[in-house]
């Protein structure tokens, strides 16, 4: 078995960063999170993460993402790398479900820049070197996504970081300034592993040397998210294009109103999970953003990845 967490390297292609599903209640559906997470696999998911943006860690505890890591791991057993998205707001909890998660057996660990603070660049410095210095054989990845943060890790705290502490191997960016990708390789190295979070800037990526993707398209479109990568390294660009162009209709859908709440509403809707339920301060689209989301899958069905009646779980509400 590869052992991902010792080849940073190898953790290229598409990631999946998975939903957290809740029952209507709101309490996490474990059963639901292993159902996804199998027909990711199924689909073509080179790894699976979990409590990215995607998955509302800000509306969980530190336990509850650690539980849920622990399904995702259970439930992948070996088949593909997890890694998950350990970060918070404070140092203490960040190391902590870091230290979580390193226990579980995770591969490597997503670590967003720490939000509402606008900490300087020497203070992100500081936060991501403390972090990786209490875990010196787990992977570091820093996540940089500025719209949710209000702070931006700059080109040059990614290079100090990549010279100066061993285990932190690479970011992924969130941010539609495509120079800003350039910039950090640039800066770091090429030996830096670089994923995009931004969906229409994962084909683009590649041609600077990207590792890959971590993009939520792969919540509905696993198969075409990774096909594309597939098909940019194997040289057919024009299947690649065609892959791009055609899941804008699926981007759009996931922003119709705020992520993840029109990504699980389709989820349960498909019969992926049980429940499209999200918690406060989200909440579940509203009519007019349904109609939207209809008529883009609509559009965008093609790349769409199928679902048999095997990958439905008893109780959803497949439609």
């Amino acid at each position: 078995m590869t052992n991902w967490r010792t080849r940073p390297e190898q953790l290229t292609g598409s990631i999946a960063p998975v939903i957290t599903p809740f029952t209507d209640d709101g309490a996490v559906d474990h059963e639901s999170l292993a159902n996804l997470v199998n027909w990711q696999l199924k689909q073509g998911s080179d790894g699976v993460s979990i409590g990215g943006s995607t998955g509302e860690p800000s509306a969980q505890t530190i336990d509850e993402r650690a539980d849920a890591i622990r399904t995702v791991l259970k439930t992948v057993d070996g088949r593909a790398p997890v890694v998950p998205g350990t970060g918070s707001a404070k140092l203490d909890e960040t190391i902590a479900l870091t230290g979580a998660a390193y226990d579980a057996g995770v591969d490597a660990a997503l670590v967003i820049t720490p939000y509402y603070a606008r900490p300087t660049q020497e203070a992100l410095y500081v936060w991501y070197k403390t972090v990786a210095e209490e875990y010196p054989e787990l992977p570091i990845i820093a996540y940089n996504v500025p719209s949710r943060t209000a702070v931006e890790i700059a080109p040059e705290t990614v290079a100090r970081l990549h010279r100066d502490v061993p285990n932190f191997v690479g970011v992924k960016e969130t941010t539609k300034d495509f120079e800003h990708f350039s910039r950090v390789i640039k800066a770091a190295g090429r030996d830096l592993l670089v994923w995009s979070g931004i969906e229409l800037l994962c084909l683009p990526l590649l041609a600077l040397g990207g590792t890959g993707f971590v993009s939520a398209t792969a919540n509905i479109a696993p198969g075409a998210t990774k096909k594309m990568y597939e098909a940019f390294h194997s040289g057919r660009m024009d299947e690649a294009l065609d892959i791009h162009y055609g899941v804008h209709p699926l981007v759009d859908l996931i922003f119709v109103e705020t992520n993840p709440a029109p990504v699980k509403w389709v989820l349960a809707q498909r019969g992926l999970i049980r429940s499209g339920h999200v918690r406060s301060p989200l909440i579940t689209p509203t009519d007019a953003g349904k109609d939207k989301i209809r008529a883009l899958l609509d559009e965008g069905a093609d790349y769409l990845s199928p679902v048999a009646d095997t990958d439905t779980i008893a109780g959803g509400n497949r439609a």
